[in-house]
């Protein structure tokens, strides 16, 4: 049920309610329900400069058998100066909301380790790596750790890295630091580094843009790095990364954030384009994974453009508990 309220004084107000109750079924010894409610507020404050303000509020509720599960449906809004409010004409609830969003830059990169690493020599690699956000500028996120599933590249550590902008990545590639650690701490016990870099978009807050806060401090960190047949670099391959990208957005229960974007790492041009997931657990990305919605999505939209794909995780542990 949606419900519309609408005043005009000095300045405009539009306040949208959306309620709704859905049902849907996981299998049949298991379904999900849920409840949600959603407001929104708008403020026309100039009308010649047709700029607006908005609030959003939602509160949620669901009721799942066992397991922790949940769709999010969105619902979209459009105002404008010249016609006070206008709704999409069938109320898609799959629509993007009004989320503010900035660009980042991720860096992802795999490392092959010698057979003969001990764990000693694995901790101060990791350590190194770690800390590096502490030494130099320009890193905002970090995350790295032991691939837990086996690849036919046979690489066996991941390291992930956010940047504000390209410039700072460009600067932290050239970092006397960040090269010494490589030269000392990496590659005397790896015999391969693979780099991949893209630029994103994640919602325009703190937590978000720097993930930080409680949902960031556990989980599972998956990244998927594909290679796109060439007449499929424009159009085909932006449909599939948009497909990519809602369905990830349709399951907060399972994903904190996913990123996805061409690569324009000039060194590497065997994977065209990457994406990170942060999820929940590792339950949580056997379900996603393992989910019709996600296979389906898979073969209409990426197998016949895809040509090579590698795809590794690996665990992230509460800060202190392991590298520090």
């Amino acid at each position: 049920m949606i419900i519309y309220t609408h005043t005009f004084s000095h300045e405009t107000l539009i306040s949208v309610n959306f309620i709704s109750s859905k049902r849907f079924i996981l299998s049949p010894s298991q379904c999900i329900r849920y409840s949600a409610e959603r407001s929104f507020n708008a403020s026309h404050r100039n009308v010649e400069q047709n700029r607006m303000i908005f609030s959003d509020s939602k509160r949620w509720s669901f009721g799942v058998p066992n397991n922790r599960f949940r769709r999010q449906n969105h619902l979209r809004v459009e105002f404008s100066a010249s016609d006070g409010w206008s709704s999409d004409s069938d109320i898609d609830s799959e629509s993007s909301e009004f989320i503010r969003k900035r660009k980042v830059v991720d860096h992802i990169s795999l490392l092959k380790a010698k057979g003969d690493l001990s764990d000693e020599e694995e901790k101060d690699m990791l350590d190194y790596l770690y800390t590096s956000q502490y030494q130099m500028g320009g890193i905002i996120a970090i995350s790295l750790g032991r691939i837990r599933n086996q690849n036919p590249d046979g690489y066996t550590h991941a390291v992930y890295m956010r940047f504000q902008r390209k410039e700072d990545l460009a600067k932290f590639y050239k970092n006397s630091f960040y090269l010494g650690v490589l030269k000392d701490h990496v590659m005397p016990y790896c015999h391969e580094l693979l780099s991949v870099d893209y630029e994103a978009e994640v919602e325009d807050d703190i937590l978000p843009i720097f993930r930080k806060g409680e949902e960031f401090n556990y989980g599972l960190e998956f990244m998927l790095l594909v290679s796109v047949i060439e007449n499929a670099l424009g159009e085909r391959m932006e449909e599939a990364l948009l497909a990519h990208a809602n369905l990830a957005s349709e399951f907060p229960s399972l994903i904190v954030q996913s990123t996805q974007g061409s690569n324009f790492n000039l060194s590497n041009s065997e994977y065209t384009h990457a994406a990170v997931i942060r999820f929940r657990s590792s339950e949580a990305y056997e379900m996603f994974v393992g989910s019709s919605e996600y296979k389906e999505m898979w073969t209409s939209k990426f197998e016949s453009i895809v040509q090579k794909t590698l795809a590794v995780h690996f665990s992230i542990d509460p800060v202190g508990t392991e590298i520090m």
